[in-house]
């Protein structure tokens, strides 16, 4: 009983003292060595509240705390928290007012981060010689966190390192439940907001390499996460410091994310895994993606089957450029492959890249259709066959130039019945072609852009009936405006075959192809016809004798079947 006794006096007086110690120790005298030690530290204006320290903890903390931005991006705070808590040794701080820090946490802290139009962002700067005012002079002084970032004009200087704190070394620094906003300055495009930031470091050093793990909410849904080592810092930029990390997203919404332009038409969600490898200078990403209810134009719908993506993309973080040496994407047992370039201008992304497929399965490729924006005949679908295209894709990532050969093979349109759509030309009319239109080839040389879609050189074979020739074009509302040369393979050809000349066992008809992608209008070309019909008369008009000048009123009753022409 009585060592029981002694303990509970020893935890009443520990007790006691936790309690009396914090009203004998005046914490706010350490505020300006605090935020002295901080802003040299960082390199930024650093503001603290009123500080209070807690003995069961062993921690100093702040109510308030603000870092200045670097003055040539924005006047307002680079961050802004609720409270900053600090480790601290107490015995040092007790026994000899010395102040060690050994751990950080900001607590749910606004983080503003901008880019500038050639790519330097504001935190590069950090850890560099302070910048203790504004532009014009005046001090740089903190804002309210809902606040905008006022985006200032003058070109971002070069910084000095700084040696104030080369051996800081903190054991542990989290961020709790921060927003961070990352947009560009002189920019219209509205920032990205990620709320639910988390970030833990661990063994702090400017000098050697540390564990960091950083979690967040993405814009418009789907989650993130990035783990794995940084550093050292980069004393010239921060933003170029080497980094190794694995970066797992969940969920991710294309169209909100902000990775892409709102005019590219991009919407679906994606999953992503992959690795991150950057020296500073050349950063190096690969991985796979997989992206579910894929829509790739503003006119196209979703896409009922996932598309998978194996990428391996290298960056020049200086130039702003990279290269896609591995894209390979399938859908099903359709497999492309996507290489090429790209390089960011501002707010604008241009692509240089080449896409290619050979042998792909058209039935699994259909369900990608509506997602491209192509629009069949209603009702009908592809079945079986092969789909080739070896494709150049130039321009800006929202308005690309795409142009190369397409070849679809051994294919059918069901549900088409040809024979119908025919019917408007007189030696067609009547020709059963079946429900479902067999193509045993089709070959294009595309070009589509947002102006429309134009195909040179179509080459048609379609078993039951002949081959055409031609070219035409689609709008980007669907109208087709087609000219084409159907060469007939037998059966019954009299009417406008024989105004043309054909013949009577097959020849040539000149067919415009009019109306709209869901339901296309075949209608004989009559300028065509009567133009050929009238030059062959006039110039083989069998009335006229030898020696004699063919009379073109006889050629007219010869193309109308001997009758005079209304």
């Amino acid at each position: 009983m009585k060592v029981l006794r002694i303990v509970g006096v020893i935890v009443a007086i520990i007790i006691v003292a936790a309690i009396a110690l914090p009203l004998l120790i005046n914490v706010n005298t350490f505020r300006p060595r605090l935020e002295s030690e901080l802003s040299d530290t960082l390199g930024r204006q650093v503001k603290l509240g009123n500080l209070s320290l807690s003995i069961l903890s062993g921690s100093v903390a702040a109510d308030d705390i603000s870092i200045d931005d670097d003055p040539a991006f924005s006047t307002s705070p680079f961050i802004h928290a609720k409270s900053l808590k600090v480790g601290v040794h107490l015995f040092p701080l007790i026994f000899s007012k010395s102040l060690e820090i050994t751990d950080l946490a900001l607590d749910q802290p606004d983080i503003v981060l901008l880019s500038s139009p050639a790519g330097t962002w504001n935190f590069s700067s950090l850890g560099s010689a302070p910048q203790k005012s504004a532009p014009g002079g005046k001090p740089a002084s903190p804002a309210k966190p809902s606040a905008p970032p006022k985006p200032a004009t003058s070109t971002p200087p070069t910084h000095t390192p700084s040696a104030s704190n080369p051996n800081l070394s903190i054991a542990k620094l989290n961020v709790n439940n921060g927003r961070v906003t990352i947009g560009k300055t002189k920019s219209s495009v509205k920032p990205q907001v990620y709320d639910e930031v988390d970030v833990s470091v661990r063994d702090f050093s400017f000098t050697s390499k540390f564990p960091f793990t950083v979690t967040s909410n993405l814009p418009g849904g789907g989650k993130m996460k990035l783990d794995g080592t940084a550093g050292p810092i980069n004393a010239t930029d921060t933003a170029a410091t080497p980094l190794e990390a694995k970066l797992t997203i969940n969920g991710l919404d294309l169209a909100k994310s902000g990775f892409l332009s709102p005019t590219a038409g991009i919407s679906g969600t994606a999953d992503v895994d992959g690795s991150l490898n950057s020296d500073g200078k050349v950063a190096r990403v690969n991985g796979t993606a997989k992206a579910d209810k894929l829509k790739l134009s503003d006119k196209g719908s979703s896409a009922s089957k996932p598309v998978n993506f194996k990428y391996a993309i290298q960056q020049n973080l200086a130039r702003n450029s990279g290269t896609l040496s591995q894209g390979d994407i399938d859908i099903g047992k359709a497999v492309a492959h996507l290489t090429g370039n790209y390089q960011t201008h501002g707010e604008t992304t241009v692509l240089n890249m080449h896409l290619v497929g050979e042998g792909m399965p058209v039935d699994e490729l259909e369900p990608m259709l509506p997602a491209l924006g192509v629009t069949l005949p209603a009702g009908s679908s592809l079945k079986g066959g092969t789909l080739s295209l070896n494709l150049a894709i130039d321009g800006p990532i929202d308005k690309p130039v795409i142009a190369g050969p397409v070849r679809l093979a051994n294919t059918r349109l069901a549900g088409f019945n040809l024979g119908s759509k025919l019917s408007a030309i007189s030696a067609l009319s009547g020709r059963n072609l079946g429900n479902d239109t067999e193509i045993q080839n089709i070959s294009t040389n595309l070009r589509a852009a947002a102006d429309g879609i134009r195909t040179d050189n179509v080459n048609l074979t379609i078993p039951a009936l002949g081959q055409a020739m031609g070219a035409g074009t689609i709008s980007p509302a669907g109208a087709l405006n087609y000219k084409l040369n159907l060469s007939l393979t037998g059966g019954a050809v009299t009417g406008l075959t024989q105004l043309a000349g054909i013949g009577g066992k097959g020849g040539n008809i000149p067919v415009l192809i009019q109306g709209t992608t869901s339901d296309p209008r075949f209608i004989p070309d009559v300028g065509a016809l009567a133009g050929g019909a009238l030059q062959k008369s006039l110039s083989g008009f069998g009335g006229a004798g030898k020696g004699q000048q063919p009379n073109p009123a006889d050629a007219l009753r010869s193309i109308f079947g001997g009758k005079k022409p209304k």
